[in-house]
């Protein structure tokens, strides 16, 4: 994890709940939290993302 992804952890407002999983959030909420789209090839990919950062938060 970087130190802008923890900084935008700590600061951030809403980031939380912008980790559901409806395929028009996911793209925002990663780009949010530092992992742009060309990081990941396919919706289950992207979603395989979104939910590897709700584990770390859990």
């Amino acid at each position: 994890m970087s130190e802008e992804q923890v900084k935008r952890m700590h600061d951030g407002k809403g980031f939380i709940a912008a980790l559901d999983q409806s395929g028009g959030s996911t793209p925002k909420a990663l780009k949010n939290y530092g992992i742009g789209e060309e990081r990941y090839q396919s919706e289950e990919e992207m979603f395989d993302m979104i939910h590897q950062k709700r584990t770390r938060i859990i």
